[in-house]
């Protein structure tokens, strides 16, 4: 069950590099949640639903310059039964706009997943960045 919790989240983070939006709609589930905390900024969010998250993500994309990499690393699971799970991931996002790769900012995920029929899938993330980007 453990490297199935995993391989969500892994699929997560490929599916939003790439803006993989059939991919991503796959590993959300219909009333997600997102919330993010940025220093100095506050709460953004909850942002709900399948459909907000996903604008959400295709303007932020639209936003974006350059190649930007979610790389999570110490992927544990935190608690876990039949229907729910918690995994705990950090994060740190890169940008290669071709001339330079710098460092975004970096992050800790907390994923709330559900297993549903078509396996586990993202019912609530929050993600607490460690610096203003």
């Amino acid at each position: 069950m453990i490297a199935e919790l995993q391989q969500t989240v892994a699929n997560y983070a490929h599916a939003l590099d790439e803006l993989n939006v059939p991919e991503l709609a796959a590993v959300l589930t219909e009333d997600t949640t997102w919330t993010f905390t940025v220093p100095g900024q506050g709460v953004l969010g909850p942002i709900a639903g399948r459909v907000a998250v996903l604008d959400f993500i295709r303007d932020g994309h639209t936003a974006q310059t350059g190649r930007v990499r979610h790389h999570l690393g110490n992927v544990v699971v935190t608690t876990t039964d039949a229907a729910t799970a918690e995994v705990r991931a950090y994060l740190v996002q890169t940008r290669n706009t071709g001339e330079s790769i710098q460092m975004i900012s970096t992050g800790v995920y907390t994923f709330g997943l559900r297993r549903s029929d078509g396996g586990w899938r993202i019912a609530e993330l929050t993600l607490t960045l460690d610096n203003a980007f």
